[in-house]
């Protein structure tokens, strides 16, 4: 009898044990997701770093898309005031984006990006079988470092295809 109360209590334990591990993933889930920040077309990156933070103000991550040539923002290049900039939104964590075609036409320098930047890519051609069927992120994209939100990761490959 002694040996089926240890063992039920050893399942007991296991079942709360893999419950409290399935709730980890649905807490993350459920914070919030701030915008997605534009620099470029009439913003410079300062603004749009200070939209961002403004309109998240208790931490939740959002993201930072630079267009040419607001992307000089985004490397070993930037002024003081620009990577000032980036480092709050870093700190009030952001996430910084460039068009993976930026960096294919030459438009930005991959290798004096500052580390952490993530390359997003457009749209495929119309045809093309590179993001799969009913798939959200290209095979080689990590999720985790784009939007969650269906419209706001819409928004972001439009705007860099």
């Amino acid at each position: 009898m002694k040996r089926c109360l240890n063992l039920r209590t050893q399942i007991g334990r296991l079942g709360l044990r893999a419950l409290l591990v399935c709730m980890l993933p649905l807490s993350a889930a459920a914070q919030p997701e701030g915008g997605l920040y534009v620099a470029g077309a009439g913003f410079s990156f300062g603004q749009a770093a200070d939209d961002g933070l403004s309109r998240n103000p208790g931490g939740g991550r959002f993201f930072l898309l630079a267009l040419p040539p607001q992307t000089v923002a985004l490397t070993t290049q930037a002024s003081r005031s620009d990577a000032a900039a980036r480092q709050r939104v870093i700190d009030g964590n952001g996430v910084l984006l460039v068009c993976q075609r930026d960096i294919d036409n030459g438009s930005v320098d991959a290798s004096r990006l500052v580390p952490g930047v993530v390359a997003v890519r457009g749209w495929p051609p119309a045809g093309s079988s590179d993001l799969p069927a009913g798939q959200r992120y290209f095979p080689n994209e990590d999720p985790a470092k784009l939007p969650q939100s269906d419209e706001m990761l819409r928004r972001l490959r439009s705007t860099c295809s």
